[in-house]
């Protein structure tokens, strides 16, 4: 089983105790989105946690709880944006941020630190020439300390429709996806890094742009020596390349006060979340009650049993 820490919210930004406390009692559990009291008891004991994935804006909070981890493989899916407070309101300095990123692969290592530039977003400040400029800034500042950058457009969910309608933001054309595909190609090669696509139906491979898989089967072969048995998750739109994972989060949770994002888009809702959370519950948000249901999820690993050497 791979647990993902999570799409749905900052876990090391805002949550990193709680995770803490997860691990350490070998359990978490998790609301059903459609069904609030619904719950899956998860199993985190080690042996049936083939990887965790974090993922995050802001991971400076776990920087000093990372050995309570020494038994789990794990890595990063770390976004970093050229965006100012207008679009990711709750955010550090980039500075701060960068040197973080930093931080974090000197301790774990570049391989586990994926840098996200994620979702690209085009509005009369932020145009084509500022993403090519910034993007190019960026990997010259993280050469080294990573060896993969993940890219995506963004998506104009129903959800998020009112946010960014009131930044301007606007549809990207097949032309602008192009010159941005091509430019931030070049910028990869020459700061020696791979490059992929988040969930893009658009064929980019003539530009050495590969479809991403953020939950990657591969990426933890090489961080464990074992190979999964792991499909294709077939909860994520058809595009996505992720194996099937675990996630662990709850919608409206998340500080980071992004505009674009399709899982926190209610501030009202994320502000009371917040308030409800309890480091000590094995729920992220709020505690279990008398009407909630709680039923123990069956999970094993995935690892084959041959190891393999890379």
């Amino acid at each position: 089983m791979i647990i993902s820490a999570s799409r749905r919210t900052d876990i090391p930004a805002y949550y990193s105790d709680w995770m803490l406390n997860r691990i350490k009692e070998r359990y978490a559990c998790v609301r059903n989105p459609m069904n609030i009291h619904q719950i899956s008891k998860i199993n985190l004991n080690p042996d049936v946690v083939d990887c965790i994935v974090f993922w995050s804006k802001n991971p400076k909070p776990m920087l000093d709880k990372l050995q309570y981890f020494n038994e789990y493989a794990y890595y990063f899916q770390f976004t970093l944006n050229p965006y100012g407070n207008d679009i990711e309101s709750k955010l550090p300095p980039k500075k701060e941020i960068i040197e973080t990123f930093k931080k974090l692969s000197d301790k774990i290592g570049p391989q586990r630190v994926i840098w996200r530039y994620d979702p690209v977003l085009l509005n009369t400040k932020y145009t084509t020439a500022y993403h090519i400029d910034n993007f190019n800034e960026l990997a010259c500042k993280l050469n080294g300390y990573t060896e993969k950058v993940t890219f995506s457009f963004i998506d104009f969910y129903k959800k998020i429709t009112e946010n960014i309608k009131s930044n301007g933001v606007i549809e990207i054309s097949p032309e602008e996806k192009t010159i941005l595909a091509e430019n931030f190609s070049k910028t990869a090669i020459e700061n020696n890094l791979f490059i992929d696509t988040c969930a893009e139906d658009i064929d980019l491979s003539r530009y050495n742009i590969e479809y991403a898989r953020c939950i990657d089967d591969r990426l933890i072969a090489k961080i464990t020596g074992y190979n999964l048995s792991a499909e294709k998750d077939k909860s994520q739109r058809p595009e996505c390349g992720c194996v099937g994972s675990v996630d662990i989060g709850e919608y409206n949770s998340c500080l980071n006060g992004c505009v674009y994002c399709y899982a926190n888009y209610n501030h009202s809702i994320v502000v009371n979340n917040n308030k409800n959370h309890n480091t000590l519950s094995p729920l992220l948000i709020g505690d279990r009650n008398s009407t909630d249901v709680i039923n123990e999820r069956k999970v094993s690993s995935n690892k084959k049993l041959q190891k393999e050497f890379f």
